[in-house]
C-alpha cells in the first residue's frame, strides 16, 4: 500500500509527544482537516524507497522488480542524489543490523513496515514500526528520520517507545525477550541514535505514564498545556492555553535590560523562541484564513508587498545588451558552484574525497542557551579563563 494511504490512528505513535503532554489536543483537533506538508510527502517518499531496497534485501522482490520499481520511483518529485544518498545510507545501515542478527542467531525475525498494535495501554492504538528485528533474547526497532531540521533523539522518545510497545505485544507471547532497543536513523544529518531498555522498564513506563494520559486524550479530558510539543498540533495558532502561556512573557513590564533582574533576563531567554514561534503560528493562520476564507479580522486588512523585478526573457536582454555595446563582463557574472549546491550534485562521499581538504568551516555564530542544552560551552575570551 502507499504510505500516504494509511490509516493512522488518532492517539498515533508521532504524535504521543503532543497528546502525552496535552491530552484535550488530541480531540480538540478534530475538527480541523487533515493537512500534510511537502516536508511529510518528501519523508514518506524515502520511506517507500528504503522499503524497495530492503525488499530486494530480503528477496521479497527480484531484482528485475527492483529495477521496475526504481525506475517509477525516479519519475517522482522528490527523487534526486541527495535523497537517493539518504537512504542508501539508511539503507546499509539496517541491512548491517539485519546481518548482526543472523550471525546472533539461526532464525532471526526480521520485518519491514510492519503493523504493531499497542492497544493495551492506548486505546485504538496502533502504528507502522518501519523496521522490527528480533533476535536472540532481543527485539530492536528501527525507525527512518528523513528531516534536515532538527536531530531527533532515540532517548526517552515516546514514538519509539510505543513501536516497541506494540511490537512487544504482537510477538512476546512467542519470543522470550528481555531487552528491547529502539534505534533512530537521520541520514541527511548524520544522526543514528539507540535507546536500550530492559522489558520491565518499558511495561512500568507504558502503565505508570502512558495508560492514564491516553485515556483522558482519548475521552476529551485533562489540562491543556502549553510547550515545544504545539510545533505539531493542529490548533496551535488559536489555542487558548498557548495564548495565555506566552502572552504571559508579552505583558511583562518590559523596561531597559539594565533595569532587569539576572532571573528576569534569563525568564525572557528562555521563554523567547517559543514566543516568536507562537506569534508566527498565528499571523500565518490569519492571513490564511483571510485569503482563502476572505475572513475580515477588525481592523486589519489584505495588501500587496514589494514585488521583485524578474527578466521576461533572458535570451532576448542578453541580445539587446550585446547590440547596445556591452561585453561579457557586464553581462554575465561567473561564480563557483556554492558548497552545499556540489555536495549535493557529487553525494557526500564523493564531495569529501575531492574536495575535503579544500574546504573549511568558519566557526558558528556564538548563541546563549539553556544549560541543558547538549553543545559543549566555549569560553568567548581567554581573559575569561584566566580569571
Amino acid at each position: 500500500m502507499n504510505h500516504s494511504e494509511r490509516a493512522h490512528a488518532s492517539l498515533s505513535a508521532s504524535g504521543a509527544s503532543r497528546w502525552l503532554a496535552c491530552p484535550p489536543s488530541v480531540r480538540l483537533s478534530e475538527q480541523y482537516e487533515e493537512t500534510t506538508s511537502v516536508f511529510a510527502k518528501e519523508g514518506t517518499f524515502m520511506h517507500e524507497l528504503s522499503e524497495i531496497y530492503l525488499s530486494h534485501e530480503l528477496k521479497h522482490i527480484t531484482k528485475a522488480q527492483l529495477n521496475k520499481k526504481l525506475k517509477q520511483m525516479k519519475q517522482n518529485e522528490f527523487y534526486n542524489p541527495e535523497i537517493e544518498q539518504a537512504v542508501q545510507t539508511y539503507v546499509d545501515v539496517v541491512t548491517e543490523k539485519m546481518n548482526e542478527a543472523r550471525v546472533t542467531s539461526k532464525a532471526p525475525l526480521i520485518l519491514i513496515e510492519e503493523k504493531v498494535d499497542f492497544s493495551p495501554w492506548v486505546p485504538a492504538g496502533f502504528g507502522t514500526g518501519d523496521v522490527i528485528l528480533i533476535y536472540g533474547n532481543r527485539l530492536e526497532v528501527i525507525d527512518l528520520k528523513g528531516g534536515k531540521g532538527v536531530k531527533v533523539s532515540a532517548v526517552e522518545n515516546p514514538q519509539m517507545r510505543l513501536y516497541a510497545l506494540g511490537a512487544l505485544n504482537n510477538f512476546g507471547v512467542i519470543f522470550d525477550i528481555d531487552s528491547i532497543l529502539m534505534t533512530i536513523v537521520q541520514p541527511r544529518l548524520d544522526n543514528i541514535s539507540t535507546e536500550e531498555m530492559q522489558v520491565d522498564e518499558l511495561l512500568g513506563w507504558a502503565e505508570s505514564v502512558v495508560k492514564p494520559k491516553a485515556e483522558l486524550a482519548f475521552n476529551g479530558e485533562g489540562d491543556f498545556m502549553a510547550g515545544e510539543h504545539c510545533r505539531f498540533c493542529k490548533v496551535k495558532a488559536t489555542c487558548r492555553a498557548r495564548a495565555e502561556e506566552n502572552l504571559k512573557l508579552a505583558c511583562m513590564d518590559f523596561q531597559k535590560p539594565p533595569l532587569l533582574t539576572d532571573d528576569e533576563v534569563v525568564e525572557v531567554l528562555t521563554s523567547i523562541d517559543q514566543l516568536l514561534s507562537w506569534a508566527k503560528d498565528v499571523q500565518e493562520y490569519a492571513l490564511t484564513m483571510a485569503m482563502d476564507e476572505n475572513k475580515q479580522w477588525p481592523g486589519m486588512k489584505l495588501v500587496e508587498g514589494r514585488g521583485s523585478r524578474k527578466y521576461t526573457d533572458e535570451n532576448a536582454v542578453v541580445e539587446s545588451l550585446i547590440e547596445a555595446g556591452f561585453n561579457d563582463d557586464v553581462i554575465y557574472k561567473k561564480s563557483l558552484n556554492t558548497i552545499t549546491a556540489l555536495e549535493k550534485e557529487l553525494g557526500k562521499k564523493k564531495f569529501e574525497e575531492v574536495l575535503g581538504t579544500l574546504v573549511t568551516k568558519a566557526p558558528g555564530k556564538i548563541k546563549l542557551v539553556p544549560e541543558e542544552d547538549k553543545r559543549p560551552e566555549i569560553k568567548t575570551s581567554p581573559e575569561v579563563d584566566f580569571q
